[in-house]
């Protein structure tokens, strides 16, 4: 009997290390997503005229980009709706597609570079920063 309580242990101990093994790993994959996503949106402010170290402060970003993108920065406050469940959700994605559509308006792209903002906003504001994009005004200046 105590030979079977010890081959549990041991396999707990197992899976105890591979759940930390494993968190280590999303740690290191969210550090390089985060420092990824700050220079992108530090090249994005810079190709929009704004100053870089813009993109390292919280919610202070996002009013930028807002501005970047040509819309009101109050509507920021909407995304405080996201804590209302269902409805503040809806709200929220909303809101992000529309940002990141007057964000790739804002460059000169269309609908194509929106999906890719849509699903990889890291990976497109690192095309939209380092490619040959140019800023064209708030919202494309429509």
């Amino acid at each position: 009997m105590n030979a079977v309580y010890y081959d549990n242990l041991a396999s707990d101990s197992i899976s105890a290390d591979a759940l930390m093994n494993y968190l280590g790993i999303i740690s290191i994959v969210f550090i390089i997503v985060a420092i990824l996503q700050i220079v992108a949106m530090w090249k994005l402010f810079t190709k929009a005229g704004e100053k870089g170290w813009k993109s390292i402060i919280p919610i202070y970003n996002l009013i930028t980009l807002f501005k970047i993108a040509g819309i009101t920065p109050w509507l920021i406050l909407a995304y405080l709706l996201a804590a209302i469940p269902v409805v503040g959700y809806i709200i929220a994605l909303v809101l992000s597609i529309y940002l990141a559509y007057k964000v790739s308006k804002s460059f000169g792209h269309g609908i194509g570079m929106t999906i890719v903002a849509v699903l990889f906003t890291t990976i497109a504001y690192l095309i939209i920063g380092f490619g040959s994009s140019e800023y064209v005004g708030p919202g494309g200046n429509e």
